[in-house]
């Protein structure tokens, strides 16, 4: 049955899964075990807490926090009151996450402080963010004055009748969540969805996949990624599978929990398999529990697929496409096709959707030839948060322009062959050039900015930037770098920077890319 037409939203998911699953394993945090009954009754304290706070239905709700228990736990809660959940990428910097912040008009925020030594609420103070009629709540660390610790916070439920989280329900076709997703014009654009959207694409997947009841799952994608919280927290509440939450990628702490939770299922970029595939413990480690596997968002090398159910023993190994504009799903391999079909290949359609492969006046083009996909179904996003016209401009007569290119073979399987444009993706993280160009501007010595993705073979691609500096000053690489790491997310520093004296430009003097990633490979090959 169709996932929306089953549960209808995500708190009548949870309230399934609590039935179904009853005192099984829902959630396995370090020593936290939490059972799926417990888990919705945890969620809908936390609903009334937030109700209490002053949350009504349709207000945002963000989270900024890794992966770990009580992000769950205040979703589901947020999401129970009515909210519409807006996760917030944990290596955004105060800048970045104040614009999310402000953008969304958050009623409320959970974050923590003290993870890897960061403190959260500190980074949005120093960045000057006015967080005025935002209420801070931390999941965990200790509060500061106009914060909420989560005990504090827990206990505002009890003043809340529970029936009364029955008249905020909210309808399938209300808006479950705003994604913010980097844009091409270096402004982050909040990607709506609702929960009939969610629910129906997600059990689409986990059919796919295989998901089943008792898989023990690692989400070592990050819950503010669409692909952690739905294809991760939404599909084992579907499935009765247990979610396993890992905050910080480490091949040894991977393989270790692995061992100790016998973990069946294992999403995650292909740099997380070559890292425990080049591991020397993993020969005295236990992966024998291994399953599945869906990868994606990077090349795959054919041998790379080879060795994951060889020397990995997955039996399913998949690869799929999609961006937060396709709920984060838009074509998908299938469990019987073969190696170099799954490497080579991001799979075909999902069920009940379109996807074609257009010329730029939007004819969709013979097989084989290359062209821009587009997507078309139930999966396409509502439209940006407060973009009309960015919305226009990206769907057309229903169909989402992806801006990536790619060609389709005859049985209807996509290859991306370039990515948007100019955006390149470092570690499973998409990394759009004009943002990180952007902030390079605000350096008081640039004058010019380019920035390109170049090959590494552990992250698979990582930003060379090219910066022409301002009349009568001098620029230091190496400064450069660590002022950018001041600035942006880890993942977005360009690795490498050169200063030149001018950009290559064509006549109509837009920056020729295309010239300054062939100077970036070799860059990088040269070291």
């Amino acid at each position: 049955m169709r996932g929306d037409l089953e549960w209808g939203t995500i708190p009548g998911l949870l309230d399934s899964a609590a039935e179904r699953f009853g005192r099984r394993e829902a959630v396995v945090d370090g020593d936290t075990r939490i059972s799926f009954e417990h888990l919705r009754v945890a969620a809908r304290h936390a609903a009334r807490a937030a109700v209490a706070m002053g949350v009504e239905a349709g207000d945002r709700v963000a989270i900024w926090a890794p992966n770990i228990h009580e992000w769950i736990v205040a979703a589901l809660g947020a999401l129970t009151a009515g909210g519409v959940l807006v996760p917030i990428n944990t290596r955004f910097k105060g800048r970045e996450a104040g614009f999310v912040l402000q953008k969304s008009r958050a009623r409320l925020l959970f974050t923590v402080r003290g993870f890897l030594d960061i403190d959260y609420p500190k980074l949005l103070k120093d960045a000057e963010v006015d967080t005025r009629g935002i209420d801070v709540v931390l999941l965990r660390g200790e509060a500061e004055r106009d914060e909420t610790d989560w005990r504090t916070f827990a206990k505002h439920g009890e003043e809340i009748e529970e029936s009364i989280l029955d008249k905020r329900t909210g309808e399938p076709d209300d808006l479950s969540d705003i994604i913010f997703t980097s844009g091409t014009t270096g402004q982050p654009k909040g990607v709506m969805t609702t929960h009939a959207q969610s629910l129906r694409v997600f059990e689409v997947w986990s059919d796919i996949v295989g998901l089943r009841e008792g898989d023990r799952y690692l989400i070592v994608n990050p819950f503010f990624h669409t692909f952690g919280y739905k294809a991760g927290i939404l599909a084992c509440l579907m499935r009765g599978a247990t979610i396993v939450p890992h905050a910080v990628f480490d091949a040894g702490q991977v393989m270790r929990r692995i061992g100790e939770e016998k973990i069946t299922v294992l999403p995650g970029p292909p740099t997380l398999y070559q890292s425990i595939l080049n591991d020397s413990a993993r020969a005295s480690l236990d992966l024998s529990s291994l399953r599945l596997a869906v990868t994606g968002a990077a090349v795959v090398p054919v041998e790379l697929i080879r060795r994951m159910r060889d020397e990995l023993t997955f039996e399913t190994t998949l690869t799929a496409y999609g961006l937060t504009e396709s709920t984060g799903t838009a074509t998908m391999c299938r469990p019987d096709d073969d190696a170099e079909t799954i490497a080579n290949t991001s799979g075909c359609a999902i069920p009940d959707t379109e996807v074609r492969v257009v010329d730029d006046g939007g004819k969709e083009v013979a097989r084989g030839e290359p062209g821009e996909i587009v997507v078309k179904g139930y999966n396409v996003t509502q439209g940006y948060f407060e973009e009309p016209e960015q919305t226009a401009a990206t769907i057309k007569d229903g169909w989402l322009h992806t801006g990536d290119i790619g060609v389709m073979d005859a049985r209807g399987y996509v290859k991306i062959t370039d990515r948007k444009k100019d955006m390149f993706i470092v570690g499973g993280f998409n990394v759009y050039p004009a943002e990180i160009e952007n902030d390079l501007l605000r350096h008081e010595d640039i004058a010019q900015a380019a920035v390109v993705g170049a090959p590494d073979e552990r992250l698979g691609e990582v930003g060379v930037a090219f910066v022409v500096p301002k009349p009568n000053r001098s620029l230091d690489p190496n400064l450069i770098i660590s002022w950018a790491k001041s600035q942006l997310a880890n993942f977005k520093v360009p690795r490498h920077v050169s200063i030149v004296e001018v950009l290559p430009m064509n006549a109509s003097g837009k920056v020729l890319k295309y010239e300054l990633r062939e100077r970036a490979r070799k860059l990088m090959e040269e070291g």
